[in-house]
């Protein structure tokens, strides 16, 4: 989907989409000139999002084997999935336990389209359509109530989304209503765009010149401080090492790090524990 003529019926190319910039910073085909231009110009300020898109996915990779092996998890609820690629969280949890399943949540049309195509055959996944803005929506999602046992533990992932949500939506609210859903013992993962603060000026000034780009082209992006996203935690037991940058959680012996250098200390992760 490279050229903006091959859009499906729908798709307007002209307006950028989350999932479609994140595709291009992880090598993807499937945006449009619209997405790669907004990537492009924060690329100009941050040359490693490439590196930041793959240390992301690196992170949930890490995550869902932790979850699955360790923790004993075996269902997920993937909001914000964004477009399928290599390593989905389904793909990695089967490994380790054929058994598990996922529901992956977009509100991006050409997200359904392709992961259904995608899973048509897998079985032990499915993907809707909506919108984190609206998580009761989701929560009473008959898909969602069909693939997913709420009488047992699940793993919500919440990977690269809420940065996308505004404070004037209220985003604790959102993540408060996901997590209340939770039976005991479920866990909640969560990655997001960091403002380091007095720690790293240079390293703030170019979150909050990102964070323009941002609001300007894709009307969405907010870059926080640690206190601010750990409060989307609370309540939670948040696992060891904490809210680290992506490449320090957990990470495996030997790997190489991801090539970050702007974006190492302002995209974070972490993963807590319902009680």
């Amino acid at each position: 989907m490279t050229r903006d003529e091959a859009a499906p019926p729908g798709i307007d190319p002209n307006i950028p989409s989350v999932a479609r910039v994140y595709d291009f910073f992880l090598g993807g085909k499937d945006n449009f000139e619209a997405d790669r231009k907004v990537a492009e110009h924060a690329l100009r300020i941050t040359p490693d999002g490439p590196a930041a898109g793959q240390a992301n996915r690196a992170f949930l990779r890490r995550v869902i084997r932790f979850l699955v092996t360790e923790a004993g998890i075996d269902q997920f609820l993937d909001i914000g999935s964004g477009l399928p690629t290599q390593g989905n969280v389904h793909e990695v949890a089967i490994e380790h336990n054929p058994k598990s399943r996922v529901v992956y949540v977009d509100n991006d049309p050409i997200v359904l389209a392709h992961g259904r195509a995608l899973l048509a055959a897998e079985g032990t996944a499915t993907v809707i359509q909506a919108d984190v803005r609206s998580p009761q929506q989701i929560l009473d999602d008959p898909d969602v109530r069909r693939f997913l046992d709420f009488d047992r533990p699940i793993g919500l992932l919440l990977f690269a989304i809420l940065h996308h949500i505004g404070d004037d939506e209220d985003p604790r609210a959102i993540a408060a209503t996901l997590i209340d859903a939770l039976p005991s013992g479920s866990y909640v993962a969560i990655s997001h765009f960091r403002d380091p603060g007095e720690r790293d000026p240079e390293g703030s000034r170019k979150a909050r010149e990102v964070e323009r780009v941002f609001n300007e082209s894709l009307g969405t992006g907010r870059w926080r401080t640690d206190e601010e996203i750990l409060a989307f935690a609370d309540g939670l037991t948040v696992l060891e090492p904490g809210l680290v940058p992506l490449a320090e959680w957990r990470p495996e012996p030997d790997a190489a790090g991801p090539n970050q250098t702007d974006t190492y200390h302002t995209f974070v992760g972490l993963l807590a524990r319902k009680p």
